[in-house]
C-alpha cells in the first residue's frame, strides 16, 4: 500500500528577519476565511504551531518560532494574532509528496537469514 502521498498545504510568510510557515487544512478553507473572518482559525489551520526556516524559503527544515522571534516580527508573541498576520500576508503553497512504496523492514527482524 502506498504511503506518504497526502497533499500538504502551507502558508509561507517572508518576514524581515525570518521566513514563517503555518500548515493549513486546504486552500479553500483559507480563501473562505479571508472572505469571512467569523470562521474560527481552528477550521483553517492544521495545528496551532508557527515554524521558522531561518530565511531559507518554504522548503528548508522547520524549527519552532520562539516568542522573541514572533515579537520582533509581528509585535506580539500571541500565536493567534501572528497566524492571522501570516494568513493575511503570506502565500499559499500546495504540494503533494510522491508516494513511497517499498520494504517496510529490510532486516525482517529475527526472520532474516544470517
Amino acid at each position: 500500500m502506498p504511503r506518504g502521498n497526502a497533499p500538504q498545504v502551507k502558508v509561507h510568510y517572508a518576514g524581515k528577519d525570518e521566513d514563517f510557515i503555518i500548515f493549513v487544512d486546504d486552500v479553500q478553507s483559507v480563501q473562505k476565511w479571508k472572505d469571512d473572518r467569523s470562521i474560527p482559525l481552528a477550521q483553517v489551520v492544521s495545528g496551532f504551531k508557527i515554524f521558522v526556516t531561518h530565511k531559507h524559503g518554504a522548503q528548508n527544515a522547520h524549527d519552532s518560532a520562539s516568542h522573541a522571534t514572533l515579537e520582533n516580527e509581528f509585535g506580539s508573541h500571541n500565536e493567534d494574532e501572528c497566524m492571522v498576520k501570516i494568513l493575511e500576508g503570506g502565500t499559499i503553497q500546495e504540494t503533494e509528496s510522491g508516494e513511497r512504496q517499498g520494504p517496510k523492514n529490510d532486516s525482517m527482524g529475527t526472520r532474516a537469514a544470517h
